[in-house]
This record gives structure tokens, C-alpha cells and sequence, in this order.
């Protein structure tokens, strides 16, 4: 269980049209109490299910941004996190945009990497985001959740 309130632990959450910054991310979750930051940040790759991806592209529903707080206020009820933020880019991005970058600053490094790895695995499963690949064969793919 959280060792501060949800609302101090839940310093960043962001859903974006322009480039992400993983400093910005790193910074929001520095805390005096945290032994630990696991930063996880999600690119856009060249490849996908053998496929060559020319790029993708994002949209979020108008309800990204409560959904997002209600899986980072879940694991804060689960985990000793001291802080953790989230931004998730919208829109076309190009072969290696950042397309997410998550980070969990835990009292020690066990805690902050399981806590940021069910964050983004959470982001992915339960957050309204879709993705639209684009391949260079001319077709292309919606994916459910990201």
C-alpha cells in the first residue's frame, strides 16, 4: 500500500499531440523518499508482425485522461510507490517518436519496477488509446488497445 496519498503520488498524466520528454517525466516523480525509478518509454519501431511500419498513428477517447488516473490510482493502492506520472502521444508520430513514457519512484528498486511495469502493461490493456500502423506494403492495422 501507498506510503503518501493518491493525489501526492500521481504527480504527471498527460495524453499529447506534440513530442513527449522523458526529463520531464523523470523529473515529476523525484522524490526525497524514492530508492528507486524505473522509467519505462515506449518508441515507435520499423516493424511489426514482419511487417515494415512507415509510421502510426494514435487517438485517444475524450475519457483517456480519467481512465488513465483510475489505473495509476489502482497500483498506488498496490504497491509503496512514493510518485508516478504518465504521458501517452496522440496523432501522427514517425519510426522512433516516443510514443509513451511511464516512470514509478518506489522507497526500493523491487517496487518501482514492478509497479512501472503493471503501468504501462495496465496503460495497454485498459486505456482507451488506439493505434493505426501503416505499412509500407500499402496496407494497415488498427490496434485495440495500446
Amino acid at each position: 500500500m501507498s506510503e503518501a496519498s493518491g493525489q501526492d503520488i500521481i504527480r504527471l498524466i498527460g495524453i499529447r499531440d506534440t513530442p513527449l520528454s522523458v526529463d520531464e517525466v523523470f523529473a515529476a516523480v523525484g522524490d526525497p523518499g524514492a530508492g528507486g525509478i524505473a522509467l519505462f518509454v515506449g518508441t515507435v519501431r520499423d516493424s511489426d508482425h514482419a511487417r515494415e511500419v512507415s509510421r502510426l498513428s494514435y487517438s485517444a477517447h475524450p475519457s483517456v485522461e480519467g481512465e488513465l488516473r483510475a489505473v495509476m490510482e489502482k497500483i498506488a493502492a498496490d504497491f509503496p510507490v512514493r510518485a508516478m506520472a504518465a504521458v501517452h502521444r496522440v496523432g501522427d508520430l514517425e519510426i522512433g517518436d516516443l510514443a509513451v513514457v511511464v516512470a514509478v519512484a518506489g522507497p526500493h528498486r523491487a517496487e518501482a519496477f514492478e509497479a512501472c511495469r503493471r503501468l504501462i502493461d495496465d496503460l495497454k490493456a485498459q486505456v482507451p488509446i488506439w493505434k493505426h500502423q501503416l505499412f509500407a506494403d500499402g496496407g494497415d492495422e488498427w490496434v485495440g488497445a495500446c
